[in-house]
Parts: structure tokens; sequence; C-alpha cells
């Protein structure tokens, strides 16, 4: 019996032997991931994630837009990087460069995007020369409060020669200048425009002086995941212009109650008008048309003069300030009334017929006018136009509208 027992055990040994051996076989023959040789015998074996340094992490979520994106190899080197941002249905390269020891790689793109998904593929070499690739993603926050801004002029639009470009912001703006920062304004042929904000929320851009008629005009903003205030992001990248028409300007007298028209230098027409009563007198100061409205409803109640008069279909209305100032087609005055009698709550009366008369002095100047032309009132007892009502802006000296800057 203990010959048998001591068969057995020079059996057992040497059956273990052949499996040790064939383990070390395995192992030389390349079968550890990412390791070589018996280096998987002796501690964890190199992977693709030791080779490779990917930062942010793989699979991680709500990625702040100022982590840094980055690639690096603490040995070898890098053969290629491919990043691909997909955000709103659409996929997107992202361009970097490698570094000249071919160790790191970085975006040139400073910020990530928000609410995006990113993939990136990475062929490396490590120390030994063995070629490694990993792939990882990662997704991005998703803000839950964004801004936008509401343009004017309209896209592809003809305006007249005193148009001002006015953004207004759906929320507060707290970081200026990077709001600021992301627009662009240019014109053909050139000319120096600058902007300046009006509180927190609205930003215009003007040249110095009236844009010269036939000036094409483009308006890029680039607010995509621009920070405007804390937590707050923006959500446009878009691009619009418009041309800059004939150049049209009309003088009101409100002492003489006249509307003398110009278009291009040569005097059109000059019109008889009705302005401001003595207690409800026009502004003063250069106005731009914003609207033009072939009827609308005008109710005292909606400026402050509470129910003085209610009128439902007040024609050929051309919108001169937010506050409420128009030149309009007036058809309830007796007709002596027009060139020789103040007697509005404000606007710039032109005799009319109800329901709109295209023979008529308002219909006359109805048909003449575009969005941007400037109407100037002078002689009024009232103050001048605040720059920020309507677009006043022209009412401003351009060293005080340029220091109106965030950037200056």
């Amino acid at each position: 019996m203990r010959h048998v027992h001591g068969r057995a055990r020079r059996a057992g040994a040497a059956l273990a032997a052949a499996m040790t051996w064939a383990l070390l076989l395995a192992g030389a023959a390349g079968c550890t991931a990412g390791g070589s040789g018996f280096g998987g015998m002796f501690g964890r074996p190199a992977g693709p994630d030791d080779v490779i340094r990917i930062t942010p992490d793989d699979a991680r979520e709500n990625v702040r837009p100022d982590q840094e994106l980055s690639v690096r190899v603490p040995d070898g080197h890098l053969e290629s990087v491919r990043v691909v941002r997909s955000q709103d249905a659409r996929e997107t390269p992202v361009p970097g460069r490698i570094s000249a020891d071919g160790r790191r790689w970085k975006p040139a793109e400073e910020r990530l995007a928000l609410a995006a998904k990113y993939t990136v593929d990475v062929v490396a070499l490590d120390g030994d020369g063995h070629r490694v690739a990993r792939r990882t993603t990662f997704t991005t926050y998703v803000p839950e409060e964004r801004f936008i801004a509401y343009v004017a002029p309209e896209n592809r639009s003809v305006v007249g020669t005193g148009m001002i470009v006015s953004l207004k912001f759906n929320r507060e703006i707290t970081d200026r200048a990077a709001v600021e920062r992301a627009v662009s304004v240019t014109a053909r042929p050139a000319a120096e425009i600058r902007p300046h904000w009006f509180g927190t929320d609205r930003l215009d851009f003007r040249p110095e002086h009236y844009w010269k008629p036939g000036t094409e005009v483009t308006v890029a903003l680039e607010f995509q995941d621009v920070e405007g205030a804390p937590g707050v992001y923006g959500l446009q990248d878009k691009t619009f212009a418009f041309t800059v028409g004939r150049s049209q300007v009309s003088v009101v007298d409100a002492a003489a109650r006249t509307l003398r028209v110009t278009r291009d230098g040569t005097p059109l027409a000059i019109v008889p008008i009705t302005a401001g009563a003595r207690k409800t007198p026009t502004y003063n100061g250069k106005m731009v048309i914003t609207e033009l409205l072939e009827i609308t409803r005008m109710n005292s109640r909606t400026v402050g003069f509470g129910g003085e008069y209610d009128i439902p279909d007040v024609p050929h209305a051309v919108r001169l300030t937010d506050s409420g100032t128009f030149l309009h087609g007036n058809y309830w005055s007796p007709a002596d009334t027009f060139g020789r009698e103040n007697v509005s709550h404000g606007c710039v009366g032109l005799r009319d017929v109800k329901g709109g008369g295209a023979e008529t002095p308002a219909g006359w100047f109805f048909d003449r006018s575009l969005v941007g032309d400037v109407v100037e009132v002078v002689g009024s007892d009232d103050a001048e136009v605040a720059p920020d009502n309507g677009l006043g802006g022209w009412n401003m000296g351009w060293e005080r509208w340029r220091a109106g800057s965030a950037l200056r």
C-alpha cells in the first residue's frame, strides 16, 4: 500500500509541473490582455486604460463646460486621436492637435459644449512599441435655464439708414462681457460699429453716423453654451443679415405743425400735421421707425392716460417709440386741424380717412416708409426721447455710446 501511494504522489507532482508549464507557455503566447511575456503571471498586465489616459473619465455624466478634455500617454506616443461631439442630432468633429513630443492631445476649443455626448477614439504605441487602442465616452451638463436674444431687424430685410441692431434678452445678463464677445456685427462697405448696453437685458449696435445706403450688414450670434449669468447658458448659434436701402429722414416741427420729408438729400414734401397738445406734448429728438401697421387699436389706458380714448381702427400707424409714440393717420379730427393746432396725446397725426386712404397724407407717407427710417421731432415743449425708448440711440453722443460697452 505504501508503494502504491508513493507512485501516486510522484504522478501528482508530474501533473502539477505539466500544468504550470502549460500556463507559462500560454502566457508567453500573448494571451494576457495588453501584456507580453510573463508579465501577466506576476502582476496586473498593462491595459489600454493604463497606456492611454483620457480626461474626463469614461462614462462620466454632467461634465461641466470648463472641465479639461485631454488625452495623454505616460510612455510611447499617440498615433491618432479622433473626438466627435453629438449634439442636437448632429455629429461634429472636434479639432485638436498632438503635442510635439507625441504624448499629449488637446482640443482647439477652450470649452466643452453643453448637452452633448463626446466620443474619444485613440490609437497609441506604448513604451515597448505595442499598438493599443481605447474608446471612451462622456456626456456634458444639461442646463435647466437658457437665455436667447430677440433680434431686430428681421433677417434679409431692407431697412432705413437709421436702423440700430438691437438684442433683447429673455433673462438678465450678469456677465455682459462674455455675451458681448459672442456677438459680431460687420458691414460692407466697412464701418466702425460699437455696442452699448441698456441695463442687463438689452444690447444695441450702431455706427457713429447713419448707415450709408446700400450697406450690407451681417450679425453673428454665437451664444451656444455662453454663460450669461450663473447657471444660465446661451442657446443660439445663428447668423442673419440685412441691407440698408435709400436714405429717408423726416423732420416733424411741432411748433410749425409740419412734416418735412427728405429722400437721399432731396426734399419730397412738406405735410401738415397735428402734434401733442400743450399738456401732452410730443417727445423731441431722433426716433426710428420700428413697426408699420396698416391698422391698429390705440387705447389710452395702455399708455397711462386713463380712459380718455379707445380707437379700434387707427390707420397707417408708424411706431416711433416703445412707450407708444406713433406717427399715424387721423380721421376723427376736422381737416383744418392739421397744420393749425396740436391736439394729440403725444403722437403725430396726419390727415386720413376711416379705413385708411392711399392718397391721403398719412397713406402717402406710410407707403414711402421703411423700418429703420428716421423721424426727428423739433420745436416741442417736451424733453428729448430717451436713448432706450425704442431705437432712440441716435440721441446719445458717440463717446458716451462707446462707453456703454462691457469690453471698453
